[in-house]
């Protein structure tokens, strides 16, 4: 086949057209702008545009397909003749579904842990050596890629996001995979600039329930009790299944899982993670892997890129970096790191940073989020406020919204960084949440300062 991609170069998007790129597939695509390391991995293969920016002439009847990433807005040029010439156009999770039509399709979904899941059962998978195809929305260690489709393997996971999958199709994506076996994490409203409340957030997770095939399956969180009546009310064939955290405990920095061979030592840590293992054992089992070999494999998981990840430590002064930015993530990463360091102070450092987090009306959300810390500190600009076209928030609207006594809040880098250095970071924890950079925080030097260099 020979197929098109309009915005080639998002995470997801440049990941699909390697995937069918090693599988044969002809591939041209185009966009305005190209980052690392989409830029490089595309390059390395060939498949970097010639020049930046939409061309109309890129697209012609020779095209099987042109696939639309979200980058590409309805007006595109190239889209708009696409559509006056009669090609076939998906967006990617559309033409993921049309690869996986043969397979059995397992769609890890919920408002959080999806990755880190994900990314646990991929780890089990090529640890014993069975070989899966997948998508999942994070780099992981050990592969490549973050897609991988082929001819030949029976199953083919999927990290199933709720939000939209294009330009021309509001639908959430997790909608379109229709899943043999499916996951669900748990629900926290998210993504506001779409689902305006929280009973329409709530809606795309019953209509998720509905696209599971007859017979098929959910394992679910039955901790969360929105998520456990929804599963109980769908009337559907489906098979039902409940996990809950297990057993473990936590002794000297290590956190311990309780098995049927006793404590067992494992790297990721915070009930949150244990829950996410929890789940992925189920799946596991449902592809293959019984208990024991589960068990084996996950002592060596080391986590997912960017979830609680460990960037400087080497004596008392500890450095996590994590993507939280959602009210529930950023409560759960929290939490997790005071209980694996209850004896340091725990620094916590939140940059409001999405649409969803710097909306007035959505702060509201983050009550309480970080009382687990000894310090709290949010971070936003005020320019990203303007970007996003948002009503100004001010200081004194976030630590009202966050009812956390000492709020720290800063709007200044400059400020924000030498906050952070007066601090005697060298005997505390610091977590730093955001999915954005706290306006070019050098977390080199931070690092450098942190373990004493």
């Amino acid at each position: 086949m020979q197929l098109h991609f309009i915005a080639i170069g998002g995470s997801a998007m440049h990941n699909l057209a390697l995937a069918l790129h090693d599988k044969g597939y002809t591939i041209s695509g185009s966009d305005d702008v190209i980052y690392e390391p989409a830029l490089s991995r595309l390059k390395a293969q060939g498949l970097l545009p010639a020049t930046m920016g939409w061309n109309p002439s890129r697209i012609h009847k020779g095209l099987d397909a042109v696939i639309l990433g979200m980058h590409a807005k309805k007006d595109n040029e190239e889209l708009l003749r696409a559509r006056d010439l009669g090609l076939p156009i998906y967006s990617y999770p559309e033409f993921l579904y049309e690869q996986s039509k043969t397979k059995t399709r397992v769609v890890i979904g919920g408002s959080h842990g999806k990755t880190t899941i994900t990314s646990m059962i991929l780890h089990v998978m090529k640890y014993h050596g069975r070989n899966v195809d997948y998508m999942v929305g994070a780099q992981l260690e050990g592969f490549d890629r973050m897609v991988r489709l082929t001819d030949t393997n029976d199953f083919i996971l999927l990290e199933g996001d709720e939000y939209l999958s294009s330009a021309l199709d509001p639908r959430p994506k997790f909608h379109l995979y229709k899943p043999n076996i499916a996951l669900l994490s748990g629900i926290a409203w998210d993504h506001i600039n779409v689902f305006r409340t929280f009973e329409q957030y709530v809606d795309q997770f019953r209509i998720f329930l509905d696209t599971i095939v007859d017979g098929g399956s959910i394992t679910y969180n039955e901790e969360d009790p929105v998520l456990k009546q929804l599963v109980e009310e769908a009337g559907r064939p489906i098979r039902k299944l409940p996990y809950r955290t297990p057993e473990y405990t936590v002794e000297g920095g290590t956190t311990y899982l309780e098995t049927p061979e006793g404590p067992m030592p494992i790297a990721v840590f915070g009930r949150h993670n244990l829950s996410n293992l929890a789940g992925a054992k189920w799946i596991c089992q449902h592809m293959g892997i019984d208990e024991e070999e589960f068990y084996e494999a996950i002592a060596t998981f080391t986590g997912a890129s960017k979830r609680l990840e460990k960037i400087a430590g080497n004596g008392r002064g500890t450095v996590y970096k994590d993507f939280a930015h959602a009210p529930s993530k950023v409560s759960a990463a929290t939490r997790a790191v005071k209980e694996q360091h209850p004896e340091q102070p725990l620094v916590a450092c939140l940059e409001l940073h999405t649409y969803s987090s710097l909306n007035e009306t959505f702060l509201k959300e983050y009550r309480g989020t970080l009382d687990a810390a000894d310090k709290a500190i949010v971070f936003y600009s005020p320019d990203a406020v303007a970007i996003k076209q948002l009503a100004p928030v001010s200081p004194e609207q976030i630590a009202e919204a966050f009812e956390r006594p000492n709020l720290q809040v800063f709007t200044n880098p400059g400020d924000f960084r030498d906050y952070l250095y007066s601090l005697d970071l060298k005997k505390s924890v610091l977590l730093l949440m955001s999915s954005g950079n706290y306006g070019g925080l050098d977390l080199d030097a931070l690092k450098e300062y942190v373990e004493g260099h």
